[in-house]
């Protein structure tokens, strides 16, 4: 059984293969059937190949005639509630194609694809979520390949075999600028996280392995060893506040309880400032470490034409839907705010590999803190 399957609880799957069972889907919501109607099963790659061939508007024009007749699309996700009502009111807005949506914490979204492919039922046309959870479907082999002029403006950092970057989740300390200089200014380094002026005074956050791993191998790579590394996070650890959740721990921040968040997501960030809340993290510590989110086709897409349009809208006009949200698109229009910033992309492929050994570390790490009073 390979890896990724495991990750499923026997009493979970057992219960999707009964509804399935039933003839009902595990996860239709918002008043509209999860499946059926467009294209039969192991239809999706040859309508996809075939629309691949077009180019420009008239492949627009064709996806958008096709969609309608398709009537529907189901899209699971693990944005944020406000980013998927504002990213599914803006498609449906413009092509009048309603949208069945799905929506929970990324490993749970990976948990339900995988329990309906296993009971051969196709529940969804697309999956938009986090890198790691796109791998390892990726790896089960449930993606189609997806070509298209708008990803081939994306990053080589956000386009893998089978899936797409439609935004970057950036890693940045964040600070509360009414009592951080009370701690002696913000950290200018990362290493300036391990400082005992940040005693007490800093956050990190439980389930971030992804920076720890990416931030453990670029201080190797500048030449630090193990043992300083281990003592860097150590240090950083020791007194530090342990929250669940980035949101959670910016809004924490945001009401004085820590001057500084290790490992702050800079869009939340962004989105407390704008709200007024007393909170910055630029300018950012270098390098930003930056995680992509993505989109994949499923080869058992019902409504093929229909994903694919949404594929391609939202590494076109959903870019700027995305960037209005204070997220980082994953294609830059106009002016970058990240220009001149040293930017290091997490290894997705290794979070994947090495993740139970990693998470163990990084739980040894966090251990050193206690938990931060909700």
């Amino acid at each position: 059984m390979r890896t990724t399957r495991l990750r499923i609880g026997l009493t979970a799957a057992l219960a999707a293969l009964a509804l399935v069972a039933c003839g009902g889907s595990p996860t239709a919501t918002n008043g509209v059937p999860a499946a059926g109607g467009g294209a039969a099963a192991g239809q999706a790659e040859a309508v996809f190949a075939e629309l691949t061939a077009l180019k420009g508007q008239q492949r627009r024009d064709e996806l958008v005639k096709r969609a309608k007749e398709e009537g529907q699309l189901a899209l699971y996700t693990s944005m944020t509630s406000d980013v998927a009502d504002a990213i599914t009111k803006a498609f449906t807005d413009q092509f009048d194609i309603p949208i069945s949506v799905y929506r929970a914490g990324s490993e749970t979204v990976l948990q339900r694809v995988l329990q309906e492919q296993s009971a051969h039922f196709a529940g969804n046309d697309v999956v938009e979520t986090n890198a790691t959870e796109l791998a390892a479907l990726e790896r089960e082999g449930y993606l189609a390949e997806y070509k298209g002029e708008r990803r081939d403006l994306v990053p080589e950092a956000g386009r893998f075999p089978r899936w797409t970057a439609t935004r970057f989740n950036l890693f940045s300390p964040g600070w509360n600028t009414g009592v951080i200089d009370s701690v002696g200014g913000p950290p200018k380094t990362w290493e300036d996280l391990a400082d005992p002026r940040f005693d007490g005074k800093l956050s990190m956050e439980l389930s971030d392995t992804d920076w720890y791993l990416t931030l453990y191998e670029y201080w190797k790579q500048q030449g630090k060893s193990d043992a300083e590394v281990d003592k860097l996070f150590a240090d950083m650890a020791q007194g530090a506040q342990i929250t669940k959740g980035h949101t959670v721990q910016v809004e924490l921040m945001s009401a004085g309880q820590f001057a500084v968040a290790a490992s702050a997501y800079t869009y939340i960030v962004e989105r407390g400032k704008q709200d007024g809340a007393p909170i910055e993290y630029a300018p950012p510590v270098q390098p930003v470490i930056a995680r992509p989110n993505g989109v994949a086709l499923m080869k058992s897409a019902t409504h093929p034409a229909a994903a694919m349009l949404f594929n391609d809208w939202i590494l076109d006009e959903g870019q700027k839907v995305i960037a209005d949200l204070h997220l980082t698109p994953s294609i830059i229009q106009g002016n970058d705010p990240l220009a001149g910033v040293q930017i290091i992309p997490v290894d997705v492929n290794k979070v994947l590999d090495e993740n139970a050994e990693w998470s163990k570390k990084y739980e040894a790490v966090v251990s050193g803190g206690s938990p931060a009073s909700n």
